[in-house]
């Protein structure tokens, strides 16, 4: 039998802290140490879930063979770079960097060492996704919503880092073709990055992406709709739920899509660990995710500048 892999949490706020929940209940993972600058909350999520609170991430080293780490964003860069040089699997929360130049190195890093470097994409864990895979044939128009109130975390990052790097990673992955062109347009409303924006994608098979993200939106809402020949699928990542559309002896049918529930946060943190055992290519690599960063970096320039050109 594989032994248990001690697994640890740098950045135990309220992402950090659901990792750490987690940790606890998968029978894989030896949930053995946590590190937070605020040492006494580090000590009472190490309490509640019974891991050492490591004073030094020096210390916290020593203790894991694997780490979750969910710092700022601009944080990640400088803590996975001492992690990955010290031989430790790592599944880092989105977005990998704020900075393209930093994803890359640490992509190429781990690959180098040998070792697995996730990131946190949840939704590629998200039931939903499954069962719209399993539906895809040729996608030629993809549109996605992520809206939700104002978070008072992640605000140091804009609206299309924050949320809209969710769906661009999914729809990269769905469409498997280089981008052909961005249309985008943001406003910054209650941070100093935007908090709503709107990309449109044209990819070089002709697939067309409409992307919306707001974080000051009374109601929340995560849906995907995809278009293509035979069938539109229209699905919930919220709800985990879905219908799929189609033409049936000349007239419209509306099927209901089966979706096993279940949370997509366990199921990304019990397949890390079964990455770091194995050597198992992990969902999202550190290069996945660093061509989703390039992509949402250059919609975020595209606001900025308020100007359209080819990709």
């Amino acid at each position: 039998m594989m032994k248990k892999l001690r697994v640890g949490v740098v950045g135990v706020g309220h992402i950090g802290s659901n990792h750490a929940r987690l940790y606890a209940e998968i029978p894989a993972a030896d949930f053995a140490a946590i590190h937070d600058v605020d040492l006494a909350k580090a000590n009472t999520i190490g309490k509640k879930f019974r891991a050492r609170a490591a004073q030094s991430l020096d210390e916290f080293m020593e203790l894991v063979d694997a780490a979750s780490v969910a710092t700022p964003t601009n944080t990640h860069y400088e803590i996975a770079r001492s992690l990955l040089g010290r031989g430790k699997h790592l599944l880092i929360e989105k977005p990998i960097t704020d900075n393209t130049g930093h994803a890359s190195e640490l992509a190429e890093l781990a690959a180098r060492n040998g070792l697995i470097l996730q990131v946190g994409h949840v939704e590629r864990f998200n039931p939903v996704l499954s069962a719209l895979e399993e539906r895809l044939t040729h996608p030629r128009f993809i549109e996605a919503h992520r809206l939700s109130p104002y978070p008072e975390r992640s605000t140091d990052i804009g609206v299309v880092l924050d949320l809209m790097i969710h769906d661009l990673e999914i729809i990269l992955h769905l469409v498997r073709s280089p981008v052909q062109s961005i249309d985008a347009v943001g406003v910054a409303v209650l941070s100093r990055g935007e908090d709503i924006a709107n990309a449109r994608l044209r990819f070089e098979n002709g697939c067309v992406a409409n992307v919306t993200s707001s974080r000051i939106s009374p109601e929340q809402m995560r849906k995907i709709r995809v278009f293509q020949e035979d069938a539109y699928l229209s699905l919930d990542y919220q709800n985990q739920s879905g219908e799929i559309y189609r033409r049936a002896g000349g007239r419209i049918t509306r099927d209901k899509v089966e979706i096993a529930r279940e949370e997509p946060l366990k199921g990304q943190l019990a397949s890390f660990i079964e990455c770091a055992r194995t050597g198992r290519e992990p969902r999202v690599s550190g290069f996945q995710a660093t061509a989703a960063l390039e992509l949402a970096v250059e919609i975020t320039k595209r606001i900025a500048i308020g100007t359209h050109r080819p990709a």
